[in-house]
C-alpha cells in the first residue's frame, strides 16, 4: 500500500484526505513510471531508424527474428525466478537478498537448458540463413546480458522506485541507440554488416547490465536460501513456461514469416511489427501499475465497469498511436529512412493490430496479477497454438505484404476473442495471493 505521513494518517476525518493523499502518490508514481517509456519511446524509435537504414532489409529481418527468438529463449533463464522475487519486492522487500541469491541459482541452473533451447530454434529456424556464431551473440545479449538487466528493474519497480527503474529502463535503450548510430556511421565508411552489428549489439547490452549492478540494484545481502525457495518453485515455473508461451505466441509470427516467406519478406514484415511494438511502451507502463494495484487488491477486476473501461482505454491508447505514426508516413513516406519508407504503406492497413496485440497481453498480465500462474499458461498455451494455425493460413495465402498485412487485422482480432473468452472465465475464480 502507499504510506502517507503520520500527520495525515493520525487526522480523523481520513477518509476522503486519505484517499486524495493515495491519488496523488499513485499519479506521482505513474509519472515517474511512464518518464522511463516516454524516453525509451523517443530512443528505441531512434536506435530503430538507425539500424533499419544501415543494414539491409534481409539484414534487418534476420536480426530482428533472432533477436525475437532471444527475448523468448531468455525467459528460460532462472526458470521463472523473476516472478517470486518481484513479488517478494512489492509486498516483503526485507526478504529481496534471499530471492535475488535464488534467482542467481537458478539462473546457473537453467543455463545447460537454455544452450539446448538456443541450439534446437537455431536448427529449425535459422541454420540456412544466419551463421551460428551471429545467433549465439544475439541470444547471449538477450538471454544472458538483457534479461537480468530487465531483472533489475523489475526490482525496481516492485518497491515502488519507478523513477530509477525508469532511469536504467532509459539508459539501456540509449546504449542501444548509441551503438546503433556508431555502427550506422562506421558501416558507411568500412561497409559492415549483420556479423558486425552483432558485436556491437552485444557490447551496449553488457555496458547496461554493469550499470544496473553498479547503480541501480537495490542495498542487499545476497544469500542462497533453497528452504525458501521450493515452494515457490512451482509457481515460477508456471511463469516460465507462461513467459515462454506468450513471447512464442508474441513473436512466433517473426520466425513464421521468415520460414515460409525468406529474409526479404521478413525484413518488411519485422519493420512493420516494430512500429506496431511502439504502441505497447506506454500500455506497459500502465500494465504494471495496474499489476501491483492487483496484487494488493486482486477482487478489483470483479466490477465490468472496470473491465470495460480498462480494454476500451487499452485499444484506443494503442490505436491513436499508429494513427499518428500512419498519418505521418503517409504524408512523407522517407521520414524514417529509406529502408523503413518500403513498409510505410502498410501502416495505415494495421491500424486495428496493436490494440488487439497489447489487449492479449494485458489478459496475461492481469492473471499473473491475481496468482493464477497455471491457467495464464493453459491460455498461453491454448493462443499460442491457435496464432500459429491463423498465421499459417493467412502467410500461405497472402498474395502479397498488403494482402498480409489487412488479413492480420482480422487474425489479431480472432486471437483477441479468444483471450477474451479464456481469461475472463478464469477471473469467475477466486485470486490466489502468494
Amino acid at each position: 500500500m502507499i504510506d502517507m505521513p503520520p500527520e495525515v494518517a493520525q487526522q480523523p476525518a481520513t477518509g476522503a484526505f486519505a484517499r486524495l493523499w493515495a491519488q496523488r502518490a499513485l499519479a506521482r508514481d505513474y509519472l515517474s513510471a511512464i518518464s522511463g517509456s516516454a524516453g525509451r519511446l523517443i530512443f528505441s524509435l531512434i536506435y530503430f531508424v538507425a539500424l533499419a537504414n544501415t543494414l539491409t532489409i534481409a539484414e534487418f529481418g534476420l536480426f530482428a527474428t533472432a533477436s525475437a527468438a532471444g527475448v523468448m529463449l531468455s525467459r528460460i533463464l532462472g526458470f521463472g525466478f523473476t516472478a517470486p522475487l518481484y513479488r517478494v519486492a512489492t509486498v516483503r522487500p526485507r526478504l529481496i537478498g534471499i530471492f535475488a541469491g535464488g534467482f542467481l541459482m537458478m539462473g546457473a541452473l537453467s543455463l545447460p537448458v537454455l544452450a539446448l533451447g538456443s541450439a534446437a530454434v537455431f536448427a529449425l529456424f535459422f541454420a540456412g540463413d544466419l551463421n551460428a556464431l551471429i545467433f549465439a551473440e544475439i541470444v547471449i545479449a538477450e538471454a544472458l546480458l538483457w534479461r537480468p538487466t530487465e531483472t533489475i528493474v523489475i526490482v525496481n519497480n516492485g518497491m515502488n522506485r519507478f523513477g530509477r527503474a525508469s532511469v536504467l529502463v532509459i539508459l539501456g535503450t540509449v546504449l542501444r541507440a548509441a551503438a546503433a548510430g556508431l555502427f550506422a556511421l562506421t558501416a558507411v565508411r568500412q561497409g559492415l554488416g549483420l556479423a558486425d552489428w552483432a558485436h556491437f549489439y552485444l557490447a551496449a547490452n553488457a555496458a547496461s547490465l554493469l550499470i544496473a549492478i553498479l547503480f541501480f540494484a537495490p542495498p542487499m545481502r545476497l544469500q542462497i536460501r533453497p528452504r525458501f525457495y521450493w515452494k515457490r518453485l512451482p509457481d515460477a515455473l508456471y511463469v516460465a513456461g507462461a513467459e515462454l508461451l506468450f513471447y512464442l505466441q508474441m513473436e512466433f509470427d517473426k520466425l513464421l514469416v521468415l520460414s515460409l516467406g525468406g529474409a526479404e519478406l521478413a525484413g518488411i514484415y519485422a519493420i512493420l511489427m516494430r512500429l506496431v511494438d511502439l504502441t505497447a511502451i506506454p500500455i506497459r507502463t500502465f500494465t504494471m501499475m495496474l499489476v501491483q494495484r492487483l496484487m494488493r487488491l486482486p477482487d478489483m477486476m470483479k466490477r465490468l465497469r472496470v473491465r470495460v473501461g480498462l480494454e476500451a482505454g487499452v485499444f484506443l491508447i494503442s490505436t491513436a498511436a499508429l494513427l499518428a505514426l500512419a498519418i505521418i508516413l503517409t504524408v512523407a513516406p522517407n521520414a524514417l529512412g529509406r529502408n523503413v519508407a518500403a513498409a510505410a504503406g502498410l501502416v495505415m492497413l494495421a491500424l486495428a493490430i496493436p490494440g488487439f496485440r497489447n489487449l492479449t497481453e494485458y489478459h496475461a498480465e492481469v492473471l499473473f496479477a491475481r496468482g493464477q500462474t497455471l491457467r495464464r499458461a493453459i491460455n498461453l498455451l491454448i493462443l499460442t497454438g491457435a496464432k500459429l494455425a491463423i498465421l499459417t493460413v493467412l502467410i500461405a495465402e497472402a498474395a502479397d505484404p498488403a494482402a498480409l498485412t489487412l488479413w492480420l487485422n482480422g487474425g489479431f482480432a480472432l486471437l483477441y476473442i479468444l483471450s477474451a473468452v479464456l481469461t475472463y472465465t478464469a477471473l469467475r475464480r477466486p485470486a490466489k495471493v502468494i
